[in-house]
């Protein structure tokens, strides 16, 4: 019988330590990196659910890398830098998008999304599948999950003595930043207002200097980039119920595995999912805190504003790019 000295079973329990540790390290070393970019703060509801939900999920083979408030790539460049295959992974717009597929304008267009609800299953229909196949195939980006971000409104640095906003009229001559692509510089001025381009980073100084009048975006955002800080009043427009899509490299999502690829696919879901109760739950709770900071928040003519701005709509550019019955078939979808 083979007798295993002290010295030699300390000399095994090492080496099997050590194959191990190079397992381990062969392991890691064998993940594969998920660089995302996103223009929001690393506190913004969606950047929290990607770190907290998908991160974890996906794990076990990839090593999740976020850049927060534009550092890895300025706002409205990241689907080029995926489609360049220097980056994995963003957050990003229907209206980046129309960009490069003016069709996606449909679904930043104002008051067509209902909800958070209605957006989730208008992007689950078939109605999106060749809007997903076209993204895919020419510009070599997935669209893995629906992201809510929430109701935006129009919050402005003027007092409501010094202007107070009911219909689309009060906003004329109002410099409302908005982002610089034609899908969001058309909302603007279908809002009644005249649309000021510019990066989501600089509209705080903007604000605070008087640069631009006003902003908008839902109330978590308010409260994430302390707007409420150099703004005066909220008007409650609702006019767009906005989203986002996570977007994932087609290529990274072909190096994967079957298994993978479905892990991260959940993973998406579950984050979305996620953000979602959050930046729900947030929307319900902040208008008090806004207001104890200073800021009047005050419901105008919802219906005056959904009228004027679906009518602006109707015969322009951006809708002739809309698929033929695609917004009956979302209206179909709605409450």
């Amino acid at each position: 019988m083979l007798k295993l000295t002290r010295r030699a079973a300390l000399a095994s329990a090492a080496a099997l330590g050590l194959a191990i540790s190079a397992g381990a390290a062969t392991a890691e070393s064998h993940k594969t990196t998920f660089s995302m970019a996103t223009s929001g703060s690393e506190t913004d509801a969606r950047s929290v659910a990607l770190a907290n939900v998908f991160a974890p999920m996906v794990a076990g083979f990839a090593d999740y890398q976020p850049g927060y408030n534009g550092t890895l790539f300025a706002q409205g460049t990241e689907l080029e830098a995926i489609a360049a295959g220097n980056l994995t992974m963003s957050i990003t717009s229907a209206q980046e998008l129309a960009q490069f597929f003016p069709e996606f304008s449909i679904f930043a267009t104002g008051y067509v999304h209902q909800d958070a609800a209605h957006q989730v299953r208008v992007f689950n229909d078939p109605l999106m599948d060749p809007f997903k196949a076209k993204v895919e195939d020419e510009l070599g980006v997935k669209l893995l999950s629906v992201m809510y971000l929430g109701r935006r409104h129009v919050n402005l640095r003027q007092t409501r003595a010094e202007l107070d906003v009911q219909t689309p009229a009060d906003l004329a001559g109002v410099n409302l930043r908005m982002p610089g692509t034609d899908a969001w510089q058309f909302l603007g001025a279908a809002l009644g207002a005249s649309p000021t381009p510019l990066a989501f980073s600089e509209v705080y100084t903007a604000l605070a200097s008087g640069a631009i009048d006003g902003q908008d975006n839902p109330l978590p955002t308010v409260v994430d980039k302390k707007f409420y800080e150099v703004t005066k009043q909220i008007a409650l427009t609702a006019h767009l119920v906005d989203l986002n899509y996570i977007a994932f490299s087609k290529a990274t999502w072909d190096s994967l595995s079957a298994d993978q690829q479905l892990t991260v696919q959940r993973a998406a879901d579950a984050a979305a999912s996620w953000g979602r109760l959050k930046q729900l739950d947030m929307e319900n709770s902040l208008a008090d805190y806004i207001r104890s900071q200073g800021v009047e928040i005050y419901t105008p003519d919802q219906a005056a504003f959904r009228d004027h701005v679906q009518a602006q709509y109707v015969g322009s550019e951006a809708a002739a790019s809309w698929p033929e019955g695609v917004l009956d078939r979302i209206n179909a979808l709605g409450n």
